[in-house]
């Protein structure tokens, strides 16, 4: 596996980082800063312009994707304020216990996908896919029992018994869409890591603007009411997925990387699941975090008030990772692709530009959020208490939006390298070893109240972004051992 093995950034991008050999030669015979001085001006703008190139699309369909249930909310919304409250929950509810680990589990592939197409082992690419899809289905088995009976447990975590009654009806009509999300993270996952981004804006967009006329339809005209708004979701994210399905089957792009179905996939299930299991463990460990804060803040004496302020600052917070997951899907590829072509100076040159590509988002961030608060707090509420107490937490939420930006990218070098398991234990010492007990020490002993729970997850950010950043530097990547071992070209676990 030589230089050339490396695949270039976007299908349609050619980054030049790995010119021909006449030019590594005359660059070997300059002076060493000259060479520096021209790979800063030149190489440099080059992989920025390049990883921009490939996170906007990433971007784009990452908040289609979310857009989808949301809509099927907002019309849920329209038949009632009972409606809403139970969409919400049932909405809340399945995006912790369902959606969250779907996207966690498809983590391996950026691993396994990713370095095999480095290394041109891409009749495995296929394989993994199928074992993939095949360990969500299983998982999406158990979650369905979950969400089948949701109503009991929410009416234990003291939810009220009508709103969960109906939220337990939301969540029976999402289970094919719990099915299908799975196995639309599996497939984009696999489509990333061949740097093939542009074709999933379209097939996320046009299931969204189809989910708008399928939710009027169901719930409107065809009379199906409360249940027609959950329904819908799960046939929009059935059409995208059959929309990949086809673009995969049928293009000529992906000739050497899909060989149709095999039975070969089985074999890989089990060991997949030694990165996957990780890898959602990893996610799922943060999310349900910041989920944890909302329940503790209706703890408070202000409960009302309190639970609105953590909401919105995570809400805010979700909307910003969403750009950086395009940056975080950038360095993933980048750097299992690199990995598995053996060009080690190119994967710790990609992640220099990421960090600095993601620093300057959170700044841009840090500006919009510092000016325009205000205008952000009173599109969900014009109560001046809630305005002026998430003014007062807006410097906390700055510094948690600038942490997060910096480790969704040494998430993805952490993806891209198959350090799932590393990264879990860091997810887990950091938030409910660190950030949860000094969330509540901050916001209920010593009286801090709302700041004080924000704070404990800044300092678990901080000790995340710190530990995950050690761990990237201190690898001897040169030594590193890939996830996958080669065998005439086929990767295996």
């Amino acid at each position: 596996m030589g230089e050339e093995a490396a695949a270039p950034l976007l299908g349609d991008v050619h980054l030049h980082l790995h010119g021909d050999n006449n030019r590594k030669e005359e660059e070997e015979k300059l002076p060493a800063t000259t060479t520096t001085n021209r790979w800063m001006l030149e190489w440099d703008w080059e992989e920025a312009a390049g990883q921009l190139a490939f996170a906007a699309p990433m971007v784009a369909t990452s908040m289609a994707y979310y857009a989808i249930p949301l809509v099927s909310v907002m019309y849920a919304g329209r038949l009632g304020d009972l409606q809403l409250a139970a969409a919400t929950l049932g909405n809340s509810w399945g995006t912790v216990t369902g959606i969250a680990l779907m996207t966690g589990l498809s983590g391996s592939l950026e691993t396994l996908c990713g370095q095999g197409y480095g290394a041109k082992a891409y009749r495995m690419m296929g394989v993994y896919l199928q074992a993939s899809m095949v360990t969500s289905a299983l998982f999406s088995v158990v979650i369905s029992l979950l969400w089948l009976y949701s109503e009991p447990l929410l009416v234990f975590l003291r939810q009220d018994p009508e709103v969960s009654r109906l939220a337990g009806v939301f969540l029976r009509y999402s289970i094919p869409a719990q099915f299908a999300y799975g196995f639309i993270q599996c497939t984009l996952r696999f489509l990333q890591t061949q740097s093939v981004v542009m074709p999933l804006v379209a097939f996320s967009l046009l299931p969204l603007a189809a989910h708008v006329g399928i939710t009027h339809a169901l719930v409107n005209v065809l009379g199906l009411g409360f249940a027609g708004a959950a329904m819908a979701t799960s046939v929009s994210l059935w059409l995208s997925f059959l929309m990949l399905v086809a673009y995969v089957a049928f293009s000529g792009t992906f000739r050497e990387t899909w060989g149709g179905f095999t039975a070969e996939a089985f074999r890989h299930v089990l060991p997949g699941m030694k990165l996957a299991i990780p890898s959602a463990v990893m996610v799922c460990f943060e999310y349900w975090s910041f989920e944890i804060l909302v329940l503790l803040a209706g703890l408070m004496p202000e409960s009302q008030l309190s639970t609105s302020i953590i909401a919105m600052c995570e809400n805010t917070e979700a909307i910003s990772y969403m750009i950086t997951y395009g940056f975080a899907a950038v360095i993933s590829t980048r750097v299992s692709n690199e990995l598995g072509a053996r060009n080690i100076a190119n994967a710790k040159k990609a992640l220099t530009v990421s960090l600095a590509l993601s620093l300057m988002l959170g700044v841009a961030f840090l500006l919009l959020l510092g000016l325009g608060h205000e205008v952000w707090v009173r599109l969900f509420s014009n109560s001046e208490a809630v305005v002026s107490a998430f003014a007062s937490m807006t410097p906390l939420l700055i510094g948690s939006v600038v942490l997060d930006s910096t480790q969704g990218v040494l998430s993805g070098v952490a993806r891209g390298c198959g350090w799932q398991h590393l990264a879990a234990w860091t997810n887990l010492v950091a938030f409910y070893i660190i950030g949860l007990p000094l969330a509540i020490l901050f916001g209920f002993a010593i009286g801090f109240q709302t700041k004080g729970l924000w704070m404990g997850q800044i300092c678990g950010l901080l000790c995340q972004n710190c530990v995950l950043l050690f761990i990237t530097l201190r690898t001897d990547w040169e030594k590193l051992d890939l996830t996958m071992i080669n065998r005439d070209n086929d990767f295996v676990c």
